[in-house]
């Protein structure tokens, strides 16, 4: 079962120097329970192509069709909808909101979507990354590595169909970016998510079943 397809995609966008295009007809599926991993330099355009997957930014040309809806076909508040209930994220800079504990962090998905109990289940996913101790730390007492995993719990608390992660250890130390890894393929394992990440790290692409290369705006 197909749970994403890009359709020639392309993105460019206005520049002092003119249209400066990133991306370039890019097309590829992912199946249900797939973990592919986006790859190249730094600036090749993988964030650029995993927002406009995720329904974050719109494309320039093509199209993108997310747990069978085309994208393009739904406004802001449709794309909303099916981020909120169908989609997970986790960020390389965390993304937590300061003034909220480590468990607020977490439920506040789960509120959103209107998940019962969302405290009850939002404790059990912090037991789960191993910080039932936090709870009621705030992010800036964290440390970097505890960050990403309240991060890693808030995006499955929802049980996503499929998650997105952008460079998701790259504010890590080596230590707490193995940890992260760990933590990030066997969450999505258990949750039988689809994992679609970007990353310039080998060590977590070489966890995924597959690679997809971008060199220059286009996927080799």
């Amino acid at each position: 079962m197909l749970v994403l397809s890009a359709n020639h995609l392309g993105k460019s966008v206005a520049s002092s120097e003119g249209t400066l295009s990133i991306l370039h007809d890019i097309c590829f599926d992912v199946s249900a329970g797939e973990s592919v991993a986006i790859t190249g330099a730094s600036g090749s355009g993988k964030s650029t192509l995993l927002g406009l997957l995720a329904g974050l930014d719109t494309p320039s040309t093509g199209s993108v069709t997310l747990m069978g809806q085309d994208l393009n076909m739904l406004d802001e508040d449709g794309r909303a909808k099916i981020r909120g209930s169908k989609v997970g994220f986790v960020f390389q800079s965390f993304q937590l909101l300061p003034h909220l504990t480590a468990l607020e962090n977490i439920m506040l998905p789960a509120e959103i979507n209107g998940l019962k109990n969302p405290r009850d289940e939002a404790g059990v996913w912090l037991e789960r990354v191993g910080l039932s101790e936090r709870a009621h730390h705030f992010p800036k007492t964290l440390s970097g590595g505890e960050q990403q995993r309240v991060a890693l719990a808030r995006a499955f608390i929802g049980k996503p169909a499929i998650l997105f992660a952008d460079e998701p250890t790259g504010s890590l130390d080596e230590a707490s970016g193995h940890r992260v890894i760990d933590l990030l393929f066997e969450l999505n394992e258990t949750n039988h998510s689809t994992l679609i990440l970007v990353t310039h790290d080998p060590a977590l692409a070489g966890r995924c079943q597959r690679q997809l290369r971008i060199l220059g705006g286009k996927l080799l």
